[in-house]
């Protein structure tokens, strides 16, 4: 969150995250600069754990913030790669785009999600997107999605996504959430069940999440067979005041008028993330209470190059990085 508000205050020009969890997406989303949350493995995570780790984390990926998208594109190129193990046996070449203009586009595009409501704010913004295509004579498709329940899709990726993330836990930590998890009722689905349920899942268990999740990926595949790209929300709101009170899933935003859980913004960041694909996220302008859109551009994996493009032909034509009032 801070180097994406240094970005947008101009007091950097370019910045580096990690993403596990929109980690690098909500910051740009939030503050009206460019992500990218690159394809799994594409950018080397040595020297971005704490001291004494050296495994690579399930999900987590390394990428760039920047104020343009040329800029965001110049930054992946210098931090993709393999590191100098994997060097010595295989070298990285992404596929190069491929069309030079919006029209040659074939894209679907997502407001909102049972899952994860979205508010009209943000949807707004989204549909003023789509618009601009269709006038751009982009091939555009409302809500054309992967086969994949959106219910199970978000399941899966709060199990991996607690499953990487238990290593932090302490012995008496894990002990404590080992017992939690079993005092659970079995029907209890909310997302604090499904983390403490992910944090101690014994390694038979993860192998069948983790076979549900590569099932998906295949049909992710199916579907950038028959789009470019797809376009969604990056999170369920703008940007909503700093709260540290109780749990994250206790904290609650609002949406539409509603309170929400404010863990329910995950849905939107895990939607690319467990299945190892690029998404790059581009300023779409001002909500109507001033605060910045960002739209979500997740591409095959590998596109990565393809999905920034698109984000420089957005930034061309329909929207750029606009300085926060006071900073222009």
């Amino acid at each position: 969150g801070w180097s994406a508000a240094a970005l947008s205050a101009g007091l950097t020009g370019l910045e580096a995250g990690s993403d596990i969890g929109a980690s690098i997406r909500d910051p740009a989303h939030y503050c009206g600069v460019y992500g990218h949350k690159p394809t799994y493995r594409i950018v080397s995570p040595r020297g971005q754990a704490l001291p004494g780790m050296v495994s690579e984390s399930d999900i987590s990926v390394m990428g760039p913030l920047a104020r343009s998208a040329e800029d965001l594109a110049i930054a992946l190129k210098v931090m993709v790669g393999p590191d100098d193990i994997d060097g010595a046996g295989w070298q990285l070449r992404l596929p190069k785009p491929t069309k030079k203009s919006l029209r040659e586009f074939k894209v679907s595009i997502v407001y909102t999600d049972p899952e994860a409501e979205v508010d009209e704010e943000v949807q707004g913004r989204l549909r003023a997107l789509a618009d601009f295509l269709r006038k751009k004579k982009v091939k555009v498709k409302e809500d054309a999605r992967p086969k994949i329940d959106s219910r199970e899709a978000y399941k899966n990726y709060v199990q991996l996504l607690r499953a990487a993330t238990c290593g932090r836990l302490t012995p008496e930590e894990f002990k404590r959430n080992s017992q939690a998890a079993e005092a659970l009722d079995p029907a209890d689905d909310s997302y604090q069940a499904r983390a403490a349920r992910a944090q101690t899942m014994p390694h038979w268990s993860w192998l069948a999440v983790n076979e549900a999740r590569h099932k998906m990926r295949l049909k992710w595949a199916d579907f950038f067979r028959e789009y470019d790209l797809l376009l969604c929300p990056t999170a369920t709101t703008t940007a909503f005041p700093h709260n540290q009170k109780g749990e994250r899933w206790e904290r609650m935003v609002m949406v539409n008028g509603k309170p929400q859980p404010s863990t329910t913004q995950m849905f939107w960041a895990g939607y690319s993330c467990n299945f190892y694909l690029p998404s790059t996220v581009a300023p779409a302008g001002l909500a109507a209470s001033g605060l910045p859109v960002g739209v979500q551009i997740i591409g095959p994996q590998y596109g990565d190059l393809t999905c920034i493009h698109f984000a420089r032909l957005l930034e061309k034509e329909f929207q750029g990085f606009a300085p926060p009032p006071g900073f222009d």
